[in-house]
């Protein structure tokens, strides 16, 4: 999938360039400021959802431009400026630093603490691969622990994992907690969800601007993902994925694409969205400017920018006096929908019965 975007956006930008004129920016403190209004102002791709207007934003940060203004205090005005957007996949990259949107995740409850799980779910004896822990839990349910997309998940280490929870310690039911894991590569996303499918499904759409309005888009492209094949261990039991606010941009992804799968539920706290893919260009001083420029949207075409929502009954948070003492209510909450089912289906295979109650 992420080969294929990257040819389609290419192409795009390309003919996007061709056919307007590119101003000849001053590399000076209001030439940088008009070309990185300008840039953002063609290409990014969520003004219309998120209701701003980009004008009167950029005049207001403008003003504070002066022909005299240094390099620190221009960096803090483009910043400020950039906020704006209230968009973590926005950055703007100097010699001495980067700005970064933190809003979207530190006004919102953590639910989770690393070391609660470790030592009071966990007892620090786990198995890890490919950036992933993973250990059988009590009442048959395995657990995969994944904090970060950005180390790539190979097929034959998904290969292991099942293996190990399903083929030798014979797991009834899975949990993936993906909480506090702020995304990487979008091709993870495919090497895991084709382990959860039977055929090929839409887990998706993308659109890619054709112009400087902000409302310039192209036609839905759709997003497919197939099945591992059969040489590769296949799961089509019941999955619970746990997320909190810290779930970002691929990760955000990967839930919104999981919670189309009918033995799937999402459980925790919505996610902190980030469904645009990023574009990235320069000023003419040389910064680096990053931000969303083709929105992805989920298999009902519905906008993934803002977060998704847990699975109907499954909104779960935790206190942070709660996670102290050794409490994780979220997981706990999983672990609890599993052991209430398996007792209703007693010696019931778990496909013989309706293993969600909502």
């Amino acid at each position: 999938m992420a080969k294929y975007i990257s040819i389609i956006f290419s192409t795009f930008l390309l003919l996007l360039s061709a056919c307007h004129d590119t101003p000849d920016y001053k590399d000076d403190p209001l030439g940088n400021f008009d070309a990185l209004a300008d840039i953002v102002g063609q290409r990014y791709c969520y003004f219309e959802e998120k209701g701003i207007d980009w004008k009167a934003v950029c005049a207001k940060h403008r003003a504070k431009v002066k022909p005299e203004t240094g390099q620190l205090e221009l960096f803090k005005i483009m910043s400020d400026l950039l906020d704006e957007l209230q968009d973590g996949h926005v950055n703007l990259s100097s010699r001495f630093s980067t700005s970064y949107y933190r809003k979207w995740w530190t006004d919102y409850p953590q639910d989770f603490n690393l070391r609660t799980l470790q030592q009071y779910y966990l007892d620090f004896d786990y198995m890890s691969v490919s950036g992933m822990n993973y250990k059988m839990l009590p009442d048959s349910i395995g657990y995969i622990y994944c904090p970060s997309f950005s180390n790539q998940i190979s097929e034959t280490s998904l290969d292991y994992v099942f293996a190990v929870l399903y083929g030798v310690e014979k797991a009834k039911g899975m949990i993936i907690d993906i909480r506090n894991n702020g995304g990487g590569l979008l091709t993870n996303i495919n090497t895991l969800v084709g382990r959860f499918i039977d055929k090929e499904i839409c887990g998706g759409y993308i659109r890619h601007k054709t112009g400087p309005s902000s409302d310039a888009f192209s036609e839905p492209y759709k997003i497919t993902f197939k099945p591992a094949d059969n040489t590769h261990v296949r799961y089509q039991g019941p999955i619970i994925v746990l997320t909190n606010r810290s779930c970002y941009s691929a990760a955000n992804n990967f839930v919104a694409v999981m919670k189309s799968l009918p033995n799937v539920r999402i459980c925790g706290a919505s996610t902190g969205g980030g469904g645009g893919l990023p574009f990235s260009s320069e000023l003419p001083n040389g910064w680096a400017i990053r931000f969303s420029a083709c929105p992805i949207t989920d298999s009902d075409d519905k906008p993934t920018e803002f977060g998704i929502d847990p699975s109907k009954g499954y909104e779960v948070h935790c206190t942070e006096e709660e996670l102290a003492q050794g409490k994780d209510a979220i997981l706990d909450f999983a672990i609890e929908v599993y052991r209430k089912a398996f007792e209703a289906a007693d010696k019931k295979t778990q496909r013989s019965f309706n293993i969600f109650p909502y």
